[in-house]
């Protein structure tokens, strides 16, 4: 008989036993070797007394059971419609393959930013080929990996047109049939660039008269025109053309390149992305050539390896706004990667000849429909169309909406007698039945054969011609495909990826489940409210927990990555200022230790950076910035300070910094870059924060994607909420992204993460995290120096190992990032925030195991360059110099001085289940010197190689 024995082991607590990596006894022992007697006397002498919060957070947890039957429970509040609205957002069929094996796959969903390229080389190839057929249907040679929505590339484009154009104005013309979204962005944008927007129709536009003009291709109310003698008549006054248009009309349309366009922008949403209320989509900018190099967002290109194989990388990153701090001209650091690789496949799975016979299904619909309302009577518009057409109902427009509604159908209202009715893929002989019968006609229409699009307007260029979009396209294949591009890749599903402000965390399966329910992934970001109650349910009680969490009174879901937080946070401040009648107030205080997209951030908000220098131990040099407060004085717009400090440490001198701003009547700004350090033990709006984004990307569990999505929300004390951004469907809204949620879909990832971690697990996540990097920091003390240990001699929830002095022997940062790679490790945050530094972060999802792997591949690193340091081998023949090792290094002749056990199955790399990289050690160089950045042909493949 089995004796009874009480455990207390709860397979639901999704906390302690799922998200949190150590268990009890390894925390233990952890703490043993930090020195600390326990978790809370670690807390105790890391975190300030005197900022710590004095209540803990509420709400109780949910097993991944419960949430799901509550995720399940809000989804049915939404009512998904056959939405026909347009303007910018359609429905689309995302291939079942793409969902499950890109969109669903923790191999795709789980990867960094690929700054390193060598372990990316997969999503790299994916990237590739979205810029290939970005550049391919827009006609235009050069485009990038994907930006953050249309309306965010469309102000970008702004911004990129005035710093080209030889035109001495400051004015730029929008067509009022742009997307009213993209005008509300654009706006806001332009504002405090000092850029005077001009609006009207296109046959109003007076090329002297402006630096730039951007055109919607087909307008937001369906008309087509070929808008070649504007842009003549603009580059013959020193002015650029810019084009708002939609991928798949280019795959019918003559194309912006054809037109003479400097700039394409637009979404690839509706290459297979779910509207998800308004994202994440990938928005895609291309351009001519010779303005690749003012280009914002990252550009894939084409290298080569220490073995002259070819390579991919990012191209130019010289580009990457932070690394230009306030002279930047763009804050873009996030791409919309995820989405971007499910749009390349989208194009690869369909290919050129399936993606032509969609738009034409997509026109002849449309026609279908024009054609049957005209019959009867109707007055439709525009003559020439591709997708959408508005029909005059008069006084009977609500009639005609909520007729429509009752069958299932959302239109646009127009104006104030005008629908407007945008077909996609989506759109059958059943929904063409329905909208006819909301309209009273109940005869069946008869499908169109012949497109209205005159011959002109046709396109007559090729696209998709390389090998990549000519796959056989059997599942098996793209199942294949997908593999072997995901293969190449070193995601969080495979290692810890341990950087230092990146917060690379568990994200749960159960988390990543309800986006992809219908009920959130199908609607429309301009529903009717009432159709998405679940959202408003969800959203309010994300906005609610995080108030909780940070001390501020409100929040504005809208900005779509960290970055545009930042942005939309520092133009709340001005807001506030100006309405206090402070115009004035133009100077924003900025430590060295900021994060480098703050001064960028700063500067497109049209502020003076003024820099404060860092005292000796990495803190704020209180002395420095008091004496540039005061020499700001009624100037002083705000401070933006990151908390913990980009060094990792706690500074004890916070609430002097805050209470030193505000004497003069400036704002505080503080980065969540580092909420992780804070959740559950201090909050930034109870010490003396205005404003703060957080990175949901980071701390709030929503995964990276290769690069993107992300989601910054900003949270502000009651005094500024007035002045947070409004509807981006509204002028002057001061609306910074497309939607007004942003990538709302998303947001369920966080609200998933918050409602099953609970209040207690929240704070326990982040004492697990800083239990982490002191652990991580206690264990290399004796082999890496450690920078900015804290006046406790603790660091936070990341520590930053200073490599610099193995640089006199030759060995440099580079070496130990590219040696981690061989075993089986994404590199550390590099040369940031200080040069020839590695700065780790392990989060608190990471286990005890994979942390002293981590530690013992470091080790083994330290040995290598002690080899070097005492002469026992040059550091041009080490390891490190080699690193990464490739298959192809192992099984080719080796005269090299180390072994090749060594080489290939250093301390720490598994064995059994190696990762090894498919290419060896990019040459960064040579692909600046000979940027390709659309796929290149198959012979150039056979030259790299030679």
């Amino acid at each position: 008989m089995t004796r009874w024995n009480p455990t207390d082991y709860n397979p639901d607590d999704f906390a302690n036993r799922r998200h949190i990596g150590p268990s009890p006894a390894e925390m233990a022992e952890m703490l043993k070797a930090v020195g600390a007697d326990s978790l809370n006397a670690l807390i105790d002498q890391t975190v300030p007394q005197a900022i710590r919060q004095a209540t803990p957070l509420t709400w109780p947890a949910l097993s991944e059971a419960a949430l799901l039957a509550r995720m399940e429970e809000v989804a049915k509040k939404n009512k998904v419609m056959n939405s026909l609205i347009g303007q910018g957002y359609y429905g689309t069929v995302t291939p079942p393959a793409i969902q499950r094996n890109i969109f669903e796959n923790p191999a795709w969903y789980t990867a960094y930013t690929p700054y390193q390229p060598e372990i990316a080389q997969g999503r790299l190839e994916a990237l590739l080929n979205y810029q290939t057929m970005v550049a391919d249907l827009t006609g235009l040679p050069v485009a990038n990996a994907s930006l953050l929505d249309e309306a965010t590339a469309a102000a970008e484009a702004m911004a990129m047109a005035q710093r080209q154009s030889k035109a001495k104005t400051d004015a730029f013309f929008v067509a009022h049939d742009l997307h009213p979204q993209t005008i509300s962005v654009i706006e806001t944008r332009a504002a405090p660039l000092g850029i005077r927007i001009v609006k009207g129709s296109i046959d109003d536009l007076k090329p002297a008269e402006v630096f730039g003009a951007i055109f919607q291709y087909p307008g937001t109310y369906g008309h087509v025109r070929d808008v070649t003698p504007e842009i003549e008549a603009l580059h013959a006054a020193g002015a650029l053309a810019i084009l708002a248009t939609d991928l798949l009309a280019l795959c019918l349309l003559k194309s912006p390149g054809e037109m003479g366009a400097d700039i394409a922008v637009g979404s690839a949403q509706r290459f297979g992305v779910p509207m998800g209320y308004g994202g994440p989509h990938a928005a895609f900018m291309s351009c001519r050539d010779a303005l690749k190099r003012t280009m914002p967002g990252r550009i894939v290109g084409v290298s080569i390896d220490a073995s002259g194989n070819k390579a991919y990388r990012l191209s130019l990153q010289t580009r990457e706004q932070h690394i230009r701090r306030e002279k930047a001209t763009s804050n873009v650091c996030t791409a919309q990667a995820l989405l971007a690789v499910m749009a390349s496949f989208y194009a690869v799975f369909h290919g050129p000849v399936g993606l032509r016979a969609i738009a034409q299904r997509v026109h002849l619909t449309a026609v279908t429909i024009a054609n049957a309302l005209r019959a009867a009577g109707a007055d439709v518009a525009p003559e020439v169309f591709f997708d959408t057409i508005t029909v005059k109902v008069g006084v009977g427009q609500a009639g005609i909406l909520a007729a429509a509604e009752q069958r299932g159908i959302n239109l646009r209202q127009v104006g104030r007698d005008r629908v407007g009715i945008s077909v996609d893929e989506t759109t059958d002989a059943g929904v063409i039945a329905r909208l006819l019968d909301a309209f009273g006609i109940d005869e069946a229409a008869e499908p169109a054969t012949t497109p209205i699009l005159p011959d002109a307007l046709l396109r007559e260029t090729d696209y998709l011609t390389h090998p990549v979009f000519h796959m056989n396209r059997a599942e098996s294949e793209m199942m294949r495909y997908m593999r072997r591009l995901s293969d190449r890749d070193l995601a969080l599903d495979r290692a810890m990826i341990p950087l230092g402000s990146c917060t690379m965390k568990l994200n749960a399966a159960a988390e990543m489940m309800p986006i992809t329910w219908p009920e959130f992934g199908a609607l429309h970001p301009f529903a009717p409210r009432h159709q998405t109650l679940g959202y408003v349910e969800a959203i309010a009680d994300l906005e609610e927990k995080l108030c909780e969490i940070t001390g501020y009174d409100a929040f504005s879901m809208q900005p779509n990555s960290g970055a545009q937080g930042e942005y939309a946070g520092l133009l709340t401040i001005q807001a506030f200022h100006r309405a206090n009648g402070d115009d004035q107030r133009d100077i924003c205080l900025i430590p060295v230790s900021a994060h480098g997209t703050n001064p960028a951030s700063a500067q497109m908000c049209g502020m003076k950076v003024v820099v404060v220098k860092s005292a000796p131990n990495g803190d704020i040099d209180l002395e420095d910035f008091a004496d540039k407060a005061k020499q700001a004085g009624d100037k002083l717009a705000a401070v933006m300070i990151t908390y913990p400090s980009t060094h990792g440490v706690f500074e004890d001198t916070v609430r002097q910094v805050c209470e030193i701003t505000h004497d003069h009547g400036g704002q505080v700004y503080i980065d969540g870059a580092n909420m992780n350090a804070l959740v559950g033990l201090v909050k930034p709006g109870e010490i003396g924060g205005d404003v703060s984004h957080l990175n949901l990307h980071k701390t709030f569990a929503i995964p990276h994607g290769g690069g993107g999505p992300g989601m910054g929300p900003i949270g502000v004390k009651g005094h500024l909420a007035p002045y947070l951004p409004g509807d981006p469907r509204k002028e002057e809204s001061g609306a910074v992204s497309a939607a007004p949620y942003g990538s709302a879909s998303i947001l369920l990832i966080s609200w998933a993460y918050i409602l099953m971690m609970g209040g207690e697990g929240l704070t326990q996540a982040t004492r697990v995290a800083i239990l982490n990097a002191n652990y991580i920091a206690s264990r290399l003390a004796g082999a890496y120096p450690i920078l900015f240990m804290g006046n406790r001699g603790r660091v936070a929830h990341e520590c930053i190992l200073d490599t610099r002095p193995f640089a006199e022997h030759g060995v440099t940062v580079d070496d130990i990032a590219k040696r981690l790679i061989d075993n089986g490790f994404h590199a550390p945050t590099m040369s940031w925030p200080v040069a020839g530094t590695l700065m780790v972060e392990p989060t608190e999802s990471e286990t005890k195991a994979e942390i002293d792997r981590f530690i013992t591949a470091l080790m083994a690193i330290r040995d290598e360059i002690t080899e070097v340091a005492e002469g026992r081998m040059k550091a041009e023949d080490s390891p490190l110099r080699h690193a990464p090792h490739t298959v192809e290094d192992l099984v080719a002749d080796w005269d090299r001085a180390y072994s090749r056990e060594q080489g290939c199955f250093p301390a720490g790399a598994f064995r059994v289940d190696k990762y090894w990289p498919p290419v060896g050690r990019v040459d960064n160089a040579y692909g600046d010197r000979n940027l390709i950045c659309t796929c290149p042909p198959l012979e150039s493949y056979a030259e790299a190689a030679e």
